[in-house]
């Protein structure tokens, strides 16, 4: 970074960034002001970007234009979703909160339907064909790579089945608990329930590194930043 070839706006840019970067670093000295300042305006920040978004994405193109340029069935399509907004705000009341109850209710209902749409084809679908065509791919190449393959296979369809076991209501352990040997859906869940950990602890680890990530990149930044103002005496 080289302040001699930025604008005044990307310098201004840059020493708040400084600033900002420096408030959340103060954390590591507890809770303070400095840091309460920057994650309010963050979060400030975030809000208005959506509201924007929101605004020129979707209350302009989808609700005022087809009202002032559309027919009369785009009208009545877009009046629709209009009244279950307006019935919302009926919400903020106590005592007409009852009248935002079907936008409620429409809202939980296409929300769990996108959720175990997006279940079953997103994941569950997949996950099954991947499993299978893993099993086809033990059978291809040489002898060595192929039970190789078969035993990789054989480990993740483990993983899937048993991970499914734990979930079932009555095959869940308290914890401290270790299942009996007369019931071998509990062993299959507790194999599940170890699969699971180790899935948590990967997915943690991929946290951590992007966040070590961020971090260097914010120190370097910093360093950067001090040196090129070191550099021409600012």
């Amino acid at each position: 970074m080289n302040f001699a070839e930025l604008n005044l706006a990307d310098l201004i840019g840059a020493v708040l960034g400084l600033v900002f970067t420096l408030s959340i670093f103060s954390y590591i000295l507890g809770d303070n002001m400095l840091f309460r300042i920057a994650s309010s305006i963050f979060i400030g920040a975030a809000a208005g970007f959506a509201v924007i978004l929101s605004i020129y994405n979707v209350l302009i193109p989808q609700v005022i234009v087809p009202l002032l340029e559309g027919d009369s069935s785009n009208m009545i399509l877009v009046f629709i979703p209009l009244l279950l907004s307006l019935l919302l705000v009926f919400k903020l009341s106590p005592k007409l909160s009852g009248l935002g109850n079907p936008s409620m209710a429409f809202l939980v209902g296409v929300g769990v339907a996108a959720v175990i749409g997006g279940a079953i084809t997103g994941t569950i679908f997949p996950q099954s064909l991947a499993t299978i065509h893993l099993f086809g791919k033990s059978s291809e190449g040489s002898s060595g790579l192929g039970i190789f393959r078969f035993i990789e296979s054989s480990i993740i369809l483990m993983g899937t089945i048993t991970t499914l076991v734990y979930f079932h209501f009555s095959a869940r352990q308290k914890p401290g608990q270790y299942p009996r040997r007369w019931e071998p859906i509990e062993w299959l869940s507790w194999i599940g329930q170890c699969f699971i950990a180790v899935t948590l602890g990967v997915l943690y680890a991929g946290v951590l590194l992007s966040a070590l990530a961020a971090l260097v990149e914010r120190v370097s930044f910093l360093w950067k930043l001090v040196e090129s103002m070191y550099m021409i005496g600012f």
